[in-house]
């Protein structure tokens, strides 16, 4: 794979990619070569949350959007994938999520990039970057895409430490296309050593792809974050 590759191509590597289903090998080819954003709506037919001793640990993400605190079936859902360069250079990918739920949208903000030196994508959680999360990511039997979330480190101004286990979530995610039903589905839960499931959520969404060279100033994080 060439430097202009999508970051989620360069981190799979060539032939891993080409054995996504083509509209997740579209999806996931979001890029500043590529010309295109992706922005998906439909329905998240299950939205859960832990019992009443994890409501903390998404209440405190709610904060930065990184996590969101609500539970519910059939919730109205949207996301937005665009590529931009960020301060330091970097193509970077949105993945702003939308629960449209009561009148007041939650919202999970995180924006990734490839990191070079070990192949992988960083996945940096909420609206200021503080979390960088690596991204373990492969491709099932069917075509799906597998992610699986690993070491976190945290970071603001000066302080840089690795985010202890004991205190985050570690998320697993399978997204596959129905050619059926023209449609993508999603299953996410993100679980917690020590204190169990957190939060998860599985539906579907249908997507367009805008031509696109930047993303929209109100899907980028407040604060950028050099460190990988």
């Amino acid at each position: 794979m060439t430097e202009a590759a999508p970051i989620f191509a360069a981190a799979l590597g060539e032939e891993r990619f080409a054995r996504l289903h083509p509209m997740l090998q579209r999806r996931f080819g979001v890029s500043l070569a590529g010309g295109y954003g992706c922005v998906g709506s439909g329905t998240m037919t299950r939205v859960r949350r832990g019992p009443w001793w994890t409501v903390p640990f998404l209440l405190f993400g709610r904060l930065r959007r990184i996590l969101v605190p609500i539970a519910g079936e059939q919730i109205p859902f949207r996301i937005e994938n665009y590529a931009y360069r960020d301060p330091f250079g970097r193509e970077t990918v949105t993945f702003v999520r939308e629960f449209l739920m009561n009148r007041r949208p939650a919202r999970f903000d995180a924006t990734m990039v490839l990191d070079p030196a070990r192949a992988i994508v960083v996945d940096y959680l909420g609206t200021h970057q503080h979390l960088a999360v690596d991204l373990d990511l492969d491709v099932d039997e069917h075509g799906a895409l597998l992610l699986r979330s690993g070491e976190q480190r945290f970071y603001e101004g000066p302080i840089a430490f690795r985010f202890p286990m004991l205190f985050s979530g570690s998320a697993r995610l399978r997204e596959h296309y129905d050619d059926a039903r023209g449609a993508f589905h999603i299953h996410l839960e993100v679980h917690n050593r020590a204190f169990g499931f957190l939060f998860g959520y599985e539906g579907w969404f249908r997507c367009e792809f805008p031509p696109a060279s930047d993303a929209p100033a109100r899907l980028k994080p407040r604060r950028h974050e050099a460190r990988l």
